[in-house]
């Protein structure tokens, strides 16, 4: 019997919204690393007054690309800068679809003349891959799906990220003295415990810090060099729960609702996925709730990607996203939640507050902008909630209502009064920490 599509399972529900509503749905967790080394707090407090090590090597999927049409292939279904994309180097990969709004982000990092990886959730590969086939372009592709629900054995790479306050320190311990100096978001090949990596100049949660990239047959002996050298910097190995959040505080937004379902120029490629793909299982849930899937879509303006976004060459959607920068009117922002009311909500204790729900975000004028990626931060003593918000109500210390509660989908008014917990909060900047904001978000985005 074949698998059935992604079309297939939108006709059956009925609609797209009907197919990924599922109110109440746990959050996603990190696959095969330890949920937690040394405490939710801790882990989170490590990346800001210490160092950390997070093991990056199996909830990520990567696609090689490779072969004479590469660069054309990429150029053709991104917004990306392609004319100083220097071989090491790494992009934000911003794809969009033909009406402007983006399928996902990932990293693009450039290996050789004729190759990159594509590194992140598997849908803006899924994008590139199709268009790959469907386009007749010389060059070949390998997908290392991730460790979660799609992959059998060993992944095809290690990625071990080393960050925090002493994290330049403890890597110039680990390979004998400091590595070359590179660019953020450029790489450099080295060697460590005799094994070849390739250090990639890189932070989360506005730290200094590097990724280490390399073959998987190598990940023990690599991490065990870098364990050893932090030693002396009193090293917290970062778990499963607690990374998960430091987005939140750097202002990235990971899982965006791609822009595919409804467009009937996409019809051949939601056919072309399955039903069981990213595209198909990831679940919308919260308190804002539409029958419209489209208004879950998001522009790369609002991301924040505007800096990574170029117009000298044609690809997917260049002439809808180059109008949409005029049209947008709502901001990203953190929204820093009242602990009276966290408390009230949450317990005393907040403890693992996560979640990647779409919840409501009113003042008294009524709706006005959706959270997408909500968690306790421990060192800052409340929930954050990584949010797009109206642009009128974008001023830091503007105070606005979360409404904290499961809307149960269709057959019920997405407006209705349904006695959810309302918490104060206010709105802060994004990235909310300083240093992310005021120094790293200089050199972040590279076109």
């Amino acid at each position: 019997m074949p698998t059935p599509s992604l079309q297939d399972g939108i006709d059956t529900a009925g609609s797209a919204v009907n197919l990924l509503w599922k109110p109440g749905v746990a959050p996603w967790v990190l696959p095969v690393v330890e949920p937690e080394f040394a405490g939710w707090a801790a882990e989170q407090e490590a990346w800001r007054s210490g160092v950390a090590l997070s093991d990056l090597s199996y909830h990520m999927s990567d696609t090689f690309f490779e072969g004479p049409d590469a660069t054309r292939l990429l150029q053709d279904v991104s917004a990306n800068n392609y004319e100083n994309f220097a071989i090491g180097q790494a992009k934000q990969f911003v794809p969009v679809a033909y009406d402007g709004n983006i399928i996902v982000d990932g990293i693009l990092l450039r290996e050789r003349e004729n190759r990159y990886t594509l590194t992140g959730v598997p849908a803006s590969q899924s994008w590139v891959k199709y268009f790959a086939a469907k386009g007749g372009y010389d060059v070949e592709f390998v997908t290392n799906a991730d460790s979660s629900v799609r992959r059998d054995g060993d992944p095809a790479v290690f990625r071990y990220q080393i960050q925090g306050r002493h994290a330049l320190e403890l890597v110039a311990s680990a390979f004998g003295g400091p590595l070359p100096e590179t660019k953020f978001f450029h790489s450099t090949p080295a060697t460590l415990a005799g094994r070849p990596v390739r250090a990639l100049r890189h932070g989360m949660a506005g730290q200094a810090g590097y990724e280490f990239i390399g073959d998987y047959a190598d990940h023990e002996a690599v991490k065990d060099a870098l364990l050893t050298a932090g030693e002396q910097y009193d090293l917290v190995q970062v778990g499963g729960l607690a990374y998960l959040t430091n987005g939140v505080e750097s202002g990235w937004i990971p899982t965006p609702t791609p822009a595919i379902y409804t467009d009937p120029q996409l019809a051949d490629y939601r056919q072309s996925l399955s039903l069981f793909s990213y595209e198909g299982q990831k679940p919308l849930n919260g308190s804002f709730f539409s029958e419209n899937i489209e208004d879950y879509y998001i522009s790369p303006w609002e991301l924040g990607y505007g800096r990574s976004i170029s117009f000298n060459h044609d690809f997917i959607g260049r002439d809808a996203l180059q109008a949409a920068k005029a049209e947008v009117n709502r901001t990203k922002v953190t929204l820093e939640f009242n602990l009276d009311d966290v408390h009230a909500v949450f317990g005393a204790e907040p403890g693992r507050v996560l979640s990647y729900g779409r919840y409501r975000i009113e003042t008294d004028s009524g709706l006005a902008g959706m959270t997408f990626y909500t968690a306790n931060i421990a060192p800052v003593g409340t929930v954050l909630a990584l949010s797009l918000i109206d642009t009128e109500f974008a001023t830091p210390g503007t105070e606005v209502t979360v409404v904290w509660g499961e809307h149960p989908g269709a057959g019920t008014d997405p407006n209705a009064d349904l006695g959810f917990a309302r918490i104060r909060a206010t709105v802060q900047p994004s990235p909310y920490d300083e240093f992310a904001r005021t120094q790293y978000r200089k050199i972040a985005f590279v076109s």
